[in-house]
């Protein structure tokens, strides 16, 4: 069965829809990640992460947006970054055409944490106004609080930016795509004001443009790490959404 939009064909949506209750919106980025990454590592986990979702809850993933608000790491070659307000305008539109086309359940899997405030306020201006039922996720933060006690990491600080935890990810979803050759260890510099939204850039944080230490990264701490979020986000839309 197809489950996404792009590759049906009208009359083939026409019949999904009758039967799924859930759209799933990828959200990600085009920014650096380290050396043995592509700099599509956001985007492309959230799509691999919304196919294998809709394939458990029949749900049907919708377009997306490839770039993100990834302002702070443009010092960075090959960075693209795009402004809130056109995160907003897009995804805004998005859901608007979902509720044409007879969705109200609506589910966004994001994977950059520069676009969680706006898809957040996005999701709520569409709730008022049309009455959606929505849930959103940050894939990289929400990580931490389901696979930290199951003995999955290694390293201090798995999840620092392009380091054992999603580097690990990656190399389970895209392993063609990961030159784990080229992976380095990167030491996180301590945050006295830890906490404090302030003015910074990645670049000034590392040269490698990773933190952590992603040579302890494996697929097998990936195909951990994604079956624990799968369950959960299954649970998610099957217990919370669709009921």
């Amino acid at each position: 069965m197809t489950y996404n939009l792009r590759d049906m064909s009208w009359t083939e949506f026409e019949e999904r829809r009758k039967t799924a209750k859930t759209v799933i919106l990828p959200s990600g980025a085009c920014e650096v990640y380290g050396p043995q990454n592509p700099m599509g590592a956001d985007i492309l986990v959230a799509k691999r992460v919304s196919e294998l979702l809709a394939e458990r809850v029949n749900g049907i993933v919708g377009p997306c947006l490839e770039v993100g608000q990834s302002k702070t790491l443009t010092t960075f070659p090959g960075t693209i970054a795009i402004s809130s307000e056109t995160l907003r305008t897009v995804y805004r539109e998005l859901i608007e055409n979902f509720v044409r086309l007879g969705f109200k359940n609506i589910f966004i899997v994001n994977n950059h944490l520069g676009n969680n405030q706006p898809l957040h306020e996005t999701l709520e201006d569409a709730r008022i106004k049309y009455g959606i039922k929505y849930g959103t996720i940050g894939v990289w933060q929400y990580l931490p609080i389901i696979t930290d006690k199951r003995g999955i990491w290694e390293t201090e600080k798995p999840h620092a930016h392009a380091g054992e935890a999603q580097t690990s990810v990656l190399l389970y979803l895209y392993p063609e795509l990961v030159h784990m050759e080229k992976a380095v260890k990167t030491p996180i510099q301590p945050d006295a004001y830890a906490g404090i939204t302030k003015s910074w850039l990645y670049s000034e944080q590392t040269d490698s443009g990773l933190l952590g230490d992603a040579t302890a990264a494996s697929a097998e701490k990936g195909k951990a790490a994604v079956e624990v979020l799968l369950e959960t986000l299954e649970g998610f839309v099957k217990n919370f959404l669709e009921k």
